[in-house]
């Protein structure tokens, strides 16, 4: 391949990525205000009940942080309003003092599913204009594209 070829793969990909994330802050800002309209919401209190969520027997402190991939901290001071709203509970953990089991409530668990489906109508809405055959096609090469940072 010539240069020249090589320079103009390397703009398009340039390009590609700043189209990303251009449109990734696109969605996300629009979920972010769908979410605080439809329920008071935010979106990193949708993200933890949706990893506890996919936990039905809860995840620890540091597991939650790190599926998040957001500090410790982060993930407390979000605990802690969901546990006074009734969302979430804590529990000790028996073979280890120091750390937090964390699990969803019944209420948790309604509210969640709730919310869910909600926000799986907003981003169907938000990405009518894509085929379903084209969102597949991008999902599997914008995993290629994480496959390559796992080698």
């Amino acid at each position: 391949m010539s240069a020249a070829g090589t320079d103009t793969a390397r703009k398009a990909r340039l390009r590609l990525w700043l189209c990303l994330l251009r449109t990734t802050r696109f969605v996300e800002n629009a979920l972010r205000e769908e979410m605080r309209l439809a329920n008071g919401h935010t979106l990193p209190r949708f993200d933890v009940l949706a990893a506890l969520d996919r936990s039905a027997d809860g995840l620890q402190m540091s597991a939650l942080s790190q599926q998040l991939m957001v500090s410790n901290g982060n993930v407390t001071g979000i605990v802690e309003r969901l546990v006074q709203d009734g969302l979430v509970e804590r529990a000790a953990v028996a073979s280890d003092k120091r750390a937090t089991l964390v699990r969803l409530t019944a209420l948790g668990r309604t509210e969640f599913a709730e919310m869910a489906a909600a926000h799986e109508g907003w981003v169907d809405r938000l990405l009518a204009s894509v085929p379903p055959e084209d969102a597949d096609l991008v999902s599997e090469r914008l995993k290629d594209i994480r496959r390559q940072g796992d080698d």
